[in-house]
């Protein structure tokens, strides 16, 4: 079993298979952090090779979970959060859709980053992310899940963040120049400038990514017979020391299944 332990004794990794279409690493992106491990936790994989789907407290009683609970009470092999939640603890704060279930039914006027799954119709990708400035919201209805989110990056890889001078852990969800969706979690406190800055100059290709939580309630769980990973999201104000972090419960988390 491959523990948190383990993965920072080894970092940087390269690529390891976590399933078919599925493969994880982590990338050094500070050397000594004021706080959390300096790492970017990165898990790449093909849509057209394992399927994305998502997990919403709204469709189960309003029941609110860890990702590790959302892997192991739905069959996840990989869980991050689907996007920031209202006050009543259940609602994205952007548009979200999973079939006819709508969790919120309100496009987002500031939101400019759309993460499709399930198309509806050949020919299309089988998870796609989109700018809404550029492409509109007409795909959407070719899709049976749907969520919005705050862009962190536009196509083809440039940021839309400046300084502000607010520094938060991290997890977004983001594509590459391969039509691949990366989940990334990055625990050590960066602006979101600088964090697209560090991003960009890995050997990632990216091209898209949506901000999808920061602070404590970010997570990431890789879990299957040969791995289990737990990350979590440390405080939103300046770190003093770095203490262990346990998992949110969540409302909203977009999961992998093994086909």
């Amino acid at each position: 079993m491959l523990t948190l332990a383990l993965v920072l004794a080894a970092a940087p990794l390269e690529w390891k298979a976590v399933v078919p279409g599925v493969e994880y690493r982590a990338f050094v992106l500070e050397a000594k952090p004021s706080a959390g491990d300096g790492l970017a936790h990165v898990v790449r994989l093909d849509p057209a090779l394992a399927t994305l789907d998502l997990g919403l407290a709204s469709e189960n009683g309003g029941t609110l979970r860890t990702a590790r609970e959302w892997c192991e009470d739905k069959g996840f092999v990989v869980v991050i959060n689907a996007g920031m939640y209202g006050t009543d603890y259940v609602s994205n704060v952007g548009y979200l859709r999973r079939g006819k279930h709508l969790n919120n039914a309100a496009w987002n006027a500031k939101y400019q980053s759309v993460l499709a799954l399930g198309p509806k119709q050949k020919g299309l990708p089988a998870a796609q992310l989109w700018d809404r400035d550029v492409s509109g919201d007409a795909l959407a209805s070719k899709y049976e899940s749907v969520v919005q989110n705050l862009r962190l990056l536009k196509a083809p890889g440039t940021s839309v963040w400046k300084p502000n001078g607010q520094s938060w852990s991290e997890a977004l969800i983001a594509s590459d120049d391969a039509g691949r969706v990366l989940f990334v979690f990055v625990r050590s406190p960066f602006e979101m400038a600088e964090l697209n800055t560090r991003l960009l100059a890995l050997p990632l290709g990216l091209t898209r990514a949506m901000h999808v939580e920061g602070g404590p309630e970010a997570s990431l769980s890789i879990h299957t017979q040969a791995w289990s990973l737990d990350l979590a999201g440390g405080p939103r104000r300046a770190f003093f020391g770095d203490g262990p972090s346990k998992q949110w419960r969540i409302p909203n988390v977009v999961g992998v299944r093994a086909r």
